[in-house]
């Protein structure tokens, strides 16, 4: 058994296809099938059933696959560690966000990292928690800002939350809002409301529902961006993080009172393994960034 079987091995699990498995794997279809059937004869069993325009796990194949993953896992992330020389000269975070952190807390913090350490390449992937968490699982993230409590059965993702953020209400600036309200003056407001399976949008109808209350939506479905210029273009109001205000001057906030609504940050990271040298560097730099971020709806966790 090969490091370079396993790979093409969980690229066509993933893929369910021998040929997009092998152009995500950088080699020939040819080359990636004989590695395969040179992987099955090593085991004794198939691993995949080839029916046509369709490719199946067997159960032997199921069974592989978390230690394929696994072993993969490791082997990469020993390669990190082998890299990453000293005083961190080179390396790599990978690091995920939700899109608000994306949009509010995230390019200061990628941006102190830089400065102390332009040799380290740095990947973001922006997703919900959700996304975020199972991809830290797989071992394809180092660390994750996401928020907390996890709404997920990953038992070998380790938290600690950071901050606590106040949400409130976004209106355009021209808008007459009052600086603060209760959750039950909601009621007759339209909302601008996030996708399905969205954090805030959880936690907006939950509000609602405690208050008694169904909401209004004008419009439902977007993304944090989408949310914000919708919001902007007048066509109703949204529960957003305080954060994403302060680069927006077309949008102003209503404090939300009665019951107040908040939500904690957390960093996550696979607890099964060291957190790499480049990902503890970052990790430094945004504990000491977030020292600074008293005063503006947030408290330190």
């Amino acid at each position: 058994m090969q490091i370079h079987q396993l790979t093409y091995f969980v690229a066509v699990a993933r893929t369910r296809h021998f040929t997009r498995a092998a152009e995500l794997t950088g080699v020939s279809q040819p080359t990636l099938s004989k590695q395969i059937r040179v992987l099955e004869n090593a085991m004794g069993t198939p691993l995949f059933v080839r029916n046509r325009g369709a490719i199946e796990l067997t159960s032997a194949g199921e069974a592989l696959l978390p230690h394929a993953q696994r072993i993969l896992i490791d082997v990469e992330s020993a390669q990190r560690t082998v890299h990453e020389v000293a005083n961190l000269r080179r390396g790599r975070v990978r690091v995920g966000a939700t899109p608000s952190l994306c949009d509010g807390l995230l390019p200061e913090a990628l941006t102190r990292f830089h400065d102390m350490y332009p040799a380290i390449d740095l990947e973001v992937q922006e997703a919900g928690s959700r996304v975020l968490t199972r991809e830290l699982a797989q071992g394809r993230l180092d660390v994750a800002l996401l928020i907390v409590p996890l709404h997920s059965n990953e038992p070998d993702i380790e938290t600690t939350p950071v901050l606590r953020e106040r949400l409130v209400l976004a209106s355009p600036a021209t808008s007459d809002m009052p600086e603060r309200m209760d959750v039950g003056e909601l009621r007759d407001l339209p909302l601008v409301m996030f996708r399905e399976g969205y954090d805030l949008r959880d936690v907006t109808l939950r509000a609602c529902a405690g208050a008694g209350f169904e909401p209004r939506l004008a419009v439902e479905g977007g993304e944090m961006s989408a949310v914000l210029r919708f919001v902007e273009a007048g066509l109703g109001h949204a529960v957003v993080p305080s954060m994403v205000l302060t680069t927006r001057p077309q949008l102003r906030a209503t404090q939300i009172g009665t019951p107040p609504l908040d939500r904690v940050i957390a960093l996550a990271h696979h607890s099964s393994e060291a957190l790499p040298l480049a990902a503890q560097a970052f990790k430094a730099e945004l504990l000491a960034l977030l020292t600074t971020f008293s005063g503006r709806d947030l408290e330190l966790v």
